[in-house]
């Protein structure tokens, strides 16, 4: 956590905001300066839910009055982070939800401008610090479970889209919206893969939408198996849904339940278990880990980029050059799905 606090401003008042972001600022004790959105109606609704000091009926009224050590928290649709940057001043301090841009080439330019301007900007990939998550990085740091040699990430879950308008008629959806975090949360553990294998599919029950449905496979060019496997169109109770990360090492496995994404927005219970192959008769162990995805992970990617401004030389792990490469390994993905897979041999040419 850092040693001091700074007055945060509210670029967006959408869901993600009210039921993340304040939450996490208010629970931290981390004064709310202002908040402006394009629709005043949503800001003023969370001013007053969140006692927040001021509400902006502009952006550049916003900027105006923020004092020099404030952060700017963005969270709006991707395509809007450029111009909405170019308008801050040089030196600020910025926390922009992901992705970084919509494409590669959004995210280079989102990237040399912050450097251009001189800032210290975090982009949002909190999956990766869900204290579960925390938890398992623990024990796989320490050697605890031995060597990390396979990462399962499956959602089979009913997602409600519809929560999100921006995101209808996009061109690319589930993998840059959604999967994004669990390639992060994948590039966290194992570093960069050499190549990446992908497909993205729709769903026919959400043609509206340009894919719901992916499968992501990291190549390591090692005897380690890494792969993402959703399905958001699951709608046949809770029963069979999940949203899990499993890690298997050399001398033991963890299984960690996201539960958040199952009946969402209300969500399940979290669980945290793990097996080691020392103590097999204790079989599955389960733990109790402290808070959860939505808010405590949203207070860890901004205490990241608080101690970032406040020392140069910390970890920064939600720095835009971190995120940039998890733009690389999004852009590899639709890369890897649009080329196709290889056609099946016709038998006359053997």
């Amino acid at each position: 956590m850092p040693k001091n606090s700074y007055p945060i401003y509210m670029i967006g008042a959408g869901g993600i905001i009210e039921d993340a972001h304040l939450p996490a600022y208010r629970k931290a004790n981390w004064p709310i300066a202002g908040i402006y959105d394009i629709d005043t109606n949503k800001a003023f609704k969370l001013k007053e839910k969140f006692d927040i000091n001021t509400c902006y009926d502009s952006l550049s009224a916003l900027v105006s009055e923020a004092p020099k050590h404030a952060i700017f928290d963005i969270a709006v649709p991707a395509s809007q982070l450029l111009a909405i940057i170019a308008q801050l001043p040089d030196g600020a301090y910025i926390m922009m939800q992901k992705p970084m841009g919509e494409t590669l080439t959004e995210a280079k330019k989102i990237r040399d401008l912050v450097v251009a301007k001189k800032m210290i900007a975090s982009v949002n990939f909190q999956m990766k610090f869900i204290p579960s998550l925390l938890a398992a990085k623990k024990m796989v740091d320490q050697g605890i479970i031995g060597e990390l040699h396979d990462i399962e990430i499956r959602m089979n879950i009913y997602h409600p889209w519809e929560l999100w308008n921006f995101l209808f008629g996009l061109p690319r959806m589930e993998m840059l919206y959604h999967s994004i975090h669990y390639m992060d949360i994948i590039k966290h553990f194992l570093g960069m893969p050499s190549a990446v294998y992908a497909k993205t599919f729709q769903h026919p029950k959400q043609m509206q939408l340009s894919s719901t449905r992916s499968i992501i496979l990291f190549d390591y060019q090692q005897a380690i198996r890494a792969f993402v496997n959703t399905n958001h169109g699951h709608d046949y109770g809770l029963k069979y849904q999940d949203s899990f990360i499993k890690l298997e090492g050399t001398k033991g496995a963890i299984k960690a339940v996201i539960g958040k994404n199952i009946n969402f927005p209300q969500g399940e219970p979290d669980s945290f278990e793990y097996y080691l192959t020392d103590h097999p008769s204790k079989g599955w162990i389960s733990k109790e880990v402290a808070g959860h995805w939505y808010p405590d992970a949203f207070i860890a990617t901004m205490a990241d980029l608080m101690c970032a401004i406040e020392d140069p030389t910390a970890i920064h792990d939600t720095s835009i050059h971190k995120a940039f490469d998890t733009m690389r390994l999004v852009e590899a993905a639709y890369l890897s799905n649009d080329t196709g897979g290889t056609a099946i041999p016709d038998e006359s040419a053997f």
